[in-house]
């Protein structure tokens, strides 16, 4: 027997020892690893939901939560920004520190769950800072807009679009006006609020922003 056709006895029984699951290891691997990838997305859906509900009450649609998430840190929990910003929700420290005055039970800025609940609250105070926009589909671009940019470039946007007889109470109008802001990254905002919405579609939620909730001005508990 040649040294060839040795070699190739020996590799054959070498795989005949081996499960026949193991021996399909590309889609094995391939099937373990998309399980994998689902299981890392959906480990902090509860969360989502929970403070959604929460800050915002039953009827809101929690996955603008999530597609936020997935915007920020692509739901990473240990994600840290070039400024400094943390967590799934990317939020910065001193924002964390004046959430947590009036929610101590919110314990640390680098666990998930207090992070994704900040986060959420911190939007609720967005939310309730636009009333004016004509549907809560523009007002949950004003509300992620400002998340991004803080509410002071989102104003002065608003007040050129006024002075160029433009609805200011349109996310639309800001989007035109917003190469002319002085003092904001009109281009990481505009693209941000663009990226929550592909990644709302991607979830396979429903196409509306939002659902109508009679009960999002409410006072929150």
């Amino acid at each position: 027997m040649t040294a060839h056709r040795s070699a190739l006895v020996v590799a054959l029984a070498a795989l005949s020892t081996v499960p026949l699951a193991a021996q399909s290891t590309p889609d094995a691997r391939g099937l373990a690893g998309r399980a994998n990838a689902r299981a890392s997305q959906e480990r902090y859906d509860d969360a989502f939901r929970k403070y959604t509900k929460r800050f915002f009450g039953p009827a809101f649609d929690w996955h603008y939560f999530k597609a936020q998430g997935m915007a920020e840190s692509d739901l990473m929990p240990n994600a840290v920004s070039r400024v400094g910003a943390r967590g799934v929700m990317q939020l910065m420290p001193s924002t964390f520190k004046l959430i947590k005055t009036a929610r101590p039970e919110f314990a640390s800025i680098d666990d998930p769950e207090w992070n994704i609940a900040a986060g959420i609250m911190h939007d609720r105070d967005l939310w309730m800072e636009w009333k004016d926009p004509r549907t809560d589909d523009e007002r949950a671009a004003f509300m992620f807009g400002s998340y991004n940019a803080g509410e002071g470039p989102i104003m002065r946007a608003r007040g050129m679009a006024r002075a160029q007889q433009l609805d200011h109470r349109e996310w639309r109008s800001i989007e035109s006006v917003a190469p002319k802001v002085e003092r904001w990254r009109y281009r990481e905002t505009v693209d941000y609020v663009k990226k929550i919405k592909a990644n709302h579609t991607a979830l396979g939620s429903d196409s509306r922003w939002l659902v109508k909730a009679d009960k999002t001005d409410a006072k929150v508990p």
